[in-house]
This record gives C-alpha cells, sequence and structure tokens, in this order.
C-alpha cells in the first residue's frame, strides 16, 4: 500500500493524500479553514488523558513547569471551544488532549490526532498517555511505566475487526523512551515509580476479574488465582486503553509512552476507596514524572 510519509511521521493511508478537505469532526478542526502548520506545527509533545478536567490540570501544570507565558487577560482555554467530543489544550509545543474511557474513544481521537499532526507538518513528536490504572501487587499512588502491553490474552497484540475479518496489530510501545520517563523519578518523590507490563481490558468489572459488577460469572478464588497469574506474568497493572494505543502508535512511526498511577491493589480489594484529596494527589504523581521529562528533552533542566 502507498504511504504519505512526513518527517519520519507516517501516515499508512493514502486515501488522505486524495482528499480536498479533511474534516477532524471529534477535534472541531479541519484542513480547510484552520491555518494547522500555524497554530499546530511547533507541537513536540502529546499528552493524552481520559478526563477533561485532569488535562486541564496537566496542562496547567505544564505552563507553570515549561514557563510558558500566557498573554495578560487570557488564560489556557479549550481548543475545542465546547463543539468539540475532546478536550485540547496546547501549552507552547505540548498539547494535552482528553481521550475519554476505553480503547474506542481513545482509538477515534488518535486517528484524528495523528492527521492532525500529519496536517500540521510537525516533527518529531512524542505522544505520552497520562492515567489511572488498578494495580497488581503494587501500593495505590505507585507510578507505572508500561514497558509491554497486553491483551486479555496477555498478548502483545490490537485486535481488531475489519471488513468482516478479525486482524491482531503488535502493539508495541518505545522501550528506550519508557526507561527514559523511568529515569525521571526521584529519591526524594514519595512514591514510587517502577517498570512493568500493563494488561488492557475492554471492561471495568468482569474482564478486569471485579467481583463488584452488576453481574459476575466466577468466584473469589478464580479472581484471586487470575491476578495472581497476571502478576506472575510481570502485570503490573491493568487499564483499558494502552494495547490500543500501542499500537496505533506503532503504527504511525510514532514514539508512544504509557504512564499510569494506581487507584487500588487489586490483590487486596476490587473498589477505588480513596478520598477525592488523596486522589487528586495521586492523579499528580505521573503528571509530575511526565512533566520532568518534557522538562528535560526541553533543555529546562
Amino acid at each position: 500500500m502507498a504511504s504519505g510519509r512526513n518527517h519520519g511521521f507516517h501516515i499508512p493511508n493514502p486515501h488522505i493524500r486524495e482528499m480536498e478537505q479533511d474534516v477532524l469532526y471529534h477535534i472541531a478542526l479541519e484542513t480547510k479553514s484552520h491555518d494547522l502548520p500555524a497554530m499546530f506545527g511547533n507541537v513536540k509533545f502529546v499528552c493524552v488523558g481520559g478526563s477533561p478536567n485532569r488535562m486541564k490540570h496537566l496542562a496547567d501544570y505544564l505552563q507553570e513547569q515549561l514557563h510558558v507565558e500566557i498573554p495578560a487577560g487570557m488564560t489556557l482555554c479549550n481548543l475545542g471551544k465546547g463543539k468539540a467530543r475532546y478536550a485540547m489544550y496546547k501549552v507552547g509545543p505540548v498539547l494535552c488532549v482528553s481521550h475519554g474511557m476505553g480503547v474506542p474513544s481513545l482509538s477515534i481521537l488518535l486517528h484524528e490526532l495523528f492527521k492532525l499532526l500529519f496536517h500540521a507538518k510537525c516533527k518529531d513528536v512524542t505522544i505520552i498517555r497520562v492515567g489511572t490504572s488498578g494495580g497488581i501487587g503494587l501500593d495505590p499512588g505507585t507510578v507505572v511505566v508500561t514497558e509491554e502491553a497486553l491483551n486479555t490474552f496477555l498478548e502483545p497484540y490490537y485486535t481488531q475487526v475489519i471488513l468482516g475479518k478479525e486482524t491482531k496489530k503488535p502493539s508495541v510501545l518505545d522501550r528506550g523512551l519508557a526507561e527514559a520517563i523511568l529515569g525521571c523519578s526521584s529519591p526524594k518523590d514519595n512514591f514510587k515509580t517502577v517498570l512493568g507490563k500493563t494488561m488492557c481490558a475492554n471492561d471495568f468489572y468482569e474482564e478486569q476479574a471485579r467481583l463488584d459488577g452488576a453481574v459476575c460469572t466466577f468466584t473469589e478464588k478464580e479472581k484471586m488465582d487470575y491476578l495472581h497469574e497476571l502478576y506472575a506474568a510481570g502485570v503490573r497493572n491493568i487499564e483499558m486503553e494502552a494495547v490500543a494505543f500501542a499500537a496505533m502508535c506503532h503504527r504511525v512511526n510514532i514514539k508512544g509512552a504509557v504512564v499510569c498511577v494506581t487507584l487500588v491493589n487489586r490483590l487486596k480489594g476490587d473498589q477505588v476507596t480513596a478520598t477525592n484529596e488523596i486522589m487528586r494527589e495521586y492523579q499528580r504523581r505521573p503528571q509530575r514524572i511526565v512533566g520532568r521529562y518534557i522538562r528535560q528533552q526541553l533543555g529546562l533542566d
């Protein structure tokens, strides 16, 4: 298949070049009336995460950490302006974008986000998912940098049905990037940052071996046996996006990483019981690690 290439950024879809206009519907941008290179051409880092509020908090944090000045009387604003499905904030060379919950929502965003970066002629972009997860054998509040993203069969593949046929796409993350981000942890942190495998589920309850959903078809012993099997295989956390994120980054030749904080140790329970204050503190932890990495790459440290 023919493909378009742009400074190492690979869009494996020849149809894009034949389109007079590309409407990026879910992020409220398009190529005819928006000057995408002028708006986004300097982007070097993209941070994505599930919650719009979390991405706003990350954008505010990065504005401070990267010393990005906002003109007097202005503030960071959601570029979607209420018309987009996802929230997007631009902080100098960094985009912070929400992706919703689960693989389908993430996949829609990444298709349009990658096209945006391509149309904007961005170079050498790094994309990092900053999120939350359920830990396995880790204290709540531990940050996990994903070394390998696995599906629920513990395979490093993202499976889709396209034109009625099942396709398996390798879920590959950049190992060097993961180790560099891990290296941004500090002995002074009041939390641990570890490297581990991440399992991606398509459900919050049964696929993650929870007993507390509306329906459940297994016993507590079966649940615990399964979670110990995951731990023995090197899985240290479970979330709902990593395998698709890794596969899609790999397909477009962009460096990707997943950095998630754990909200619960699944070997000790199913429900997230931390207070709102503790939850806010937990969610700031991966932001600090990623912020240090971006500062380092921009020569600010």
